[in-house]
């Protein structure tokens, strides 16, 4: 997304050359590819364990770092293995993120209306603000040292990066449709 709002925004006269079918089936392969080798990593890992006491996870769902409070197994090497591929890869995705929003904001700032600013602001700072929640909570739960007692902050965090991210998507693309934006108000009786 932030790749195609860069040529949008950034090259909007070469966008059917730039954003071509074989760009678009790259980009995604490349998000399948990396997405398909983080999950066989973890799995991997996971089934590479041996668990010694109980098998009552102290979350909502099975995360890795409170599958590893129960493993006796010593898996740090391999989990530093996965959490280093794990961090570059995120990395390096929100660095390009960050990268092509610099460009978008530096391109922005010099449309001369405040219409043209509002239109980019509205497009590019919700897109911004979700994958910044999602890589934020998800390296604060991933990366802060594993306790033996489970905390409210945990849960918070683990709700945080997995759910709140799918839930806004929807959220924040209806509200800029006009139909939406009229319904909500019908319905909350503002006028």
């Amino acid at each position: 997304m932030a790749y195609d709002r860069y040529v949008t925004i950034c090259q909007p006269l070469h966008y059917e050359t730039i954003m071509n079918s074989r760009a678009c089936v790259q980009m995604v392969a490349g998000a399948w590819i990396s997405g398909i080798l983080y999950s066989v990593l973890h799995t991997r890992n996971t089934f590479a364990l041996t668990f010694c006491g109980g098998n009552m996870v102290d979350q909502f769902f099975c995360e890795i770092p409170q599958l590893l409070k129960l493993a006796c197994s010593d898996s740090y090497f391999s989990e530093v293995g996965v959490l280093a591929f794990s961090v570059c890869l995120v990395l390096g995705c929100f660095v390009f993120i960050i990268v092509s929003y610099v460009q978008i904001f530096k391109s922005v700032l010099r449309i001369p209306s405040e219409q043209g600013w509002h239109k980019a602001f509205s497009t590019c700072l919700p897109h911004l603000t979700v994958v910044s929640l999602l890589v934020f909570t998800g390296a604060f739960a991933y990366l802060k040292p594993t306790s033996s007692s489970i905390s409210a902050l945990d849960i918070v965090v683990a709700v945080l990066y997995s759910i709140l991210p799918p839930i806004m998507n929807p959220v924040i693309y209806s509200m800029r449709n006009k139909e939406m934006k009229a319904a909500l108000k019908r319905l909350t009786g503002c006028s």
